[in-house]
């Protein structure tokens, strides 16, 4: 449950609670918080771009509080004048700090020999847009573009998408794990296996993450996309080509 919902189930509005005007205004923030959410996890408070405005950061959930913690918003900042999203950046690093705590030894990955960049995919291996993605993998090789496949099943843990994750997994070395895939997505049965495992882990961080269906990429500066996007058109995009 994000940090949003838990707001609106204690219905807040605009208002969290009073505090003493001599806190400062990180302390008053923390207990207006802590005080509708006690278990909220504040990764971080820093002045937002606008005067009066604090940012919050909880994980990967930005909000904005006044410096007296009585109010909030969640929403993006933009700087009309520079046509910036000022609040995309911070999350983008909130999301590259929680992938690289992971590490590519706990991921699947297919790679070209010389990548230009890396996206790093949850994956549902029952999904079929995540399959129509799978079988252009040799064309995002051909883009240089190095997929690390995290496992994001839909149906939860104990689902048929979730054992074949398991097994993917348990296939052997990341080469072994890649051909199970590969097998896995385009329909054929592979064999059942189990071990230890991080399909639990990519779970969680999906959650984390705040995702809604798969495939998710996540690209090597944060960038959270949605969906599917083709091989040429996501590798114009990593390129930061126009109308890509």
């Amino acid at each position: 449950m994000t940090i949003f919902r838990h707001f609106a189930l204690a219905a807040t509005t605009l208002a969290l609670t009073t505090t003493l005007a001599a806190a400062s205004p990180e302390q008053a923030i923390r207990k207006a918080l802590k005080g509708v959410v006690p278990d909220m996890e504040i990764t971080n408070i820093q002045p937002a771009p606008i005067a009066g405005l604090y940012e919050v950061m909880a994980g990967t959930d930005l909000m904005y509080v006044t410096a007296d913690g009585r109010y909030f918003m969640s929403g993006h900042i933009v700087d009309l004048t520079d046509r910036k999203d000022l609040t995309e950046p911070r999350l983008a690093e909130a999301r590259k700090r929680l992938l690289d705590k992971v590490g590519e030894s706990e991921m699947v990955v297919f790679s070209p020999e010389k990548p230009k960049h890396t996206i790093s995919v949850f994956t549902d291996i029952e999904c079929g847009y995540c399959r129509k993605l799978h079988s252009q993998i040799a064309d995002y090789e051909k883009e240089g573009i190095r997929v690390q496949y995290l496992f994001f099943p839909r149906a939860g843990k104990g689902s048929p998408a979730y054992e074949e994750a398991v097994s993917v997994w348990c296939a052997g070395d990341n080469e072994a794990r890649g051909t199970a895939m590969t097998k896995a997505k385009s329909g054929q049965q592979i064999e059942a296996k189990t071990c230890a495992n991080p399909v639990d882990a990519h779970m969680a961080l999906g959650n984390d993450l705040g995702l809604r269906g798969t495939p998710a990429i996540l690209t090597d500066t944060g960038e959270l996309i949605p969906g599917y996007v083709a091989p040429k058109q996501l590798a114009a995009r990593l390129n930061g080509d126009v109308g890509s």
